[in-house]
């Protein structure tokens, strides 16, 4: 089976949790990615600068399938339980305490209602990924409850058509995590000791999809050679020479910034003028050691003239004394200065 993404097509990506309504474009080569990897039944690794769409790859391919997403955007302190589940370990021993205090009034059969594991465990995004039967079984039956793939239907038994797995900036965890997370992947299967119950994918089951697995690093810290060699690798990376860069970046922030007939909302001197400083800013950079500018400033840019209106003359005069603030952001980079305060002054009114 290949996955029914199609090249090309313009995706509307609704809001979802914390990220803004947006749209995606698959090209060829991420679709043939996303497909080997779920094929191969491997995580494709998703490298590249920030900004460049990493995390949106998977939130895109979940629209694009119909399936439900379930994300974990990793921090220093992610271990590979925390993916599994987390245990209220503290409200539970609180209630065996007040328990405790009024054991009298309790029969046994109650106390062990009352402390019941499954109240204090809250399903984490492997197992949601890998089970999620038992996952909405334990969400609905447990007092704590952290996350949910689909909070808007919380209460809804319907099982999705299939799950596309988001563990986004694993590079900011301990090694650990992703050594810890191979035998997870491996096995799509895990235990959890507070109720002694396996969780996991069941291949005997034919209405069973395997997830499909997308994991993001931003290159912060080196991955252990052997969690990469049990991945497959997709590098999104801007092109170098200014030329393919202009025209990557006009074909994007079309994409993004377009009205009703499809048709872009800026001309395409504004956005070559937009991206071909964009490009002098990222040598600059790359010059100085620091992190280079790249997409996301590129549509933070047109974002900030989309929402002023102008025509393509001011818009022009607008870039010139904007695009400091989204593409200059370390010390050492020279900062253009506006030598007409009045022109400046009288445009902003």
């Amino acid at each position: 089976m290949i996955l029914p993404i199609t090249p090309h097509k313009k995706y509307t990506l609704p809001a979802y949790g914390t990220w803004k309504p947006s749209v995606h474009v698959f090209d060829e080569r991420t679709t043939n990615a996303l497909t080997a990897a779920w094929l191969s039944e491997r995580p494709l690794l998703v490298r590249g600068d920030p900004g460049t769409g990493k995390s949106q790859l998977a939130r895109a391919a979940a629209v694009a399938l119909g399936w439900q997403l379930v994300s974990e955007v990793v921090s220093a302190h992610t271990e590979i339980q925390d993916l599994w589940y987390r245990f209220d370990a503290v409200s539970r021993l609180g209630q065996a305490q007040l328990l405790s205090a009024i054991g009298s009034r309790f029969t046994p059969e109650t106390l062990k209602t009352e402390l019941d594991p499954r109240k204090f465990l809250s399903p984490g995004a492997l197992w949601w990924a890998y089970d999620w039967q038992t996952a909405q079984d334990y969400y609905i039956a447990s007092d704590f409850r952290l996350y949910h793939p689909n909070p808007a239907n919380e209460e809804d038994k319907t099982l999705p058509k299939g799950v596309v797995l988001l563990i986004d900036e694993i590079d900011k965890a301990d090694a650990d995590l992703p050594n810890s997370l191979l035998e997870t992947l491996d096995n799509a299967r895990f235990r959890i000791p507070w109720v002694n119950e396996s969780i996991g994918y069941r291949a005997d089951d034919d209405k069973a999809i395997r997830p499909l697995v997308v994991i993001t690093t931003n290159e912060d810290r080196q991955l252990p050679a052997a969690f990469v060699r049990r991945c497959l690798v997709l590098n999104l990376e801007l092109p170098e020479k200014e030329s393919a860069l202009v025209d990557h970046l006009v074909k994007r922030g079309g994409e993004h910034f377009s009205d009703a007939k499809n048709q872009p909302l800026f001309s395409r001197k504004v956005m070559e003028t937009a991206a071909k400083q964009l490009h002098q800013d990222r040598l600059e950079a790359a010059t100085l050691g620091f992190k280079p500018p790249g997409q996301a400033e590129f549509l933070d840019i047109l974002r900030v003239l989309a929402r002023l209106e102008l025509d393509e003359a001011k818009q022009l005069k607008k870039l010139e004394q904007i695009q400091d603030f989204a593409l200059k952001k370390h010390p050492g980079m020279k900062q253009r200065m506006d030598t007409d305060v009045g022109d400046a002054g009288e445009d902003a009114a």
